[in-house]
């Protein structure tokens, strides 16, 4: 099945304690269902330190469920994503708006 939210994407959170915030996606687990987002779902780790880095509690972002990420339209609101055939191509598109995502 083909990705509906990929890396590079602008989303916004709409469940979970970071609902309404917005972001970029910075990577994405499709076997686990889940993206890093960049700013989102934070947690301190500890982290020893070693000749390249300094070490401490250095804040981390870690993985949210892609059912609680939605796509942001050019309105800036969620959208869901679907998919279409455009010029023989399959495409992303915003259902929202009807805008084509990946040209």
């Amino acid at each position: 099945m083909a990705a509906k939210l990929k890396k590079g994407d602008s989303v916004i959170v709409i469940a979970g304690r970071d609902k309404g915030k917005e972001g970029t996606i910075q990577s994405v687990d499709p076997k686990a269902g889940k993206a890093v987002v960049e700013g989102i779902n934070m947690a301190i780790r500890h982290t020893r330190q070693s000749q390249t880095s300094q070490g401490g509690r250095l804040p981390k972002a870690l993985p949210i469920d892609l059912s609680n990420l939605a796509y942001k339209d050019a309105n800036g609101k969620p959208s869901r994503v679907g998919f279409k055939l455009e010029d023989g191509k399959k495409v992303r598109f915003a259902k929202t708006t009807g805008d084509v995502i990946d040209a």
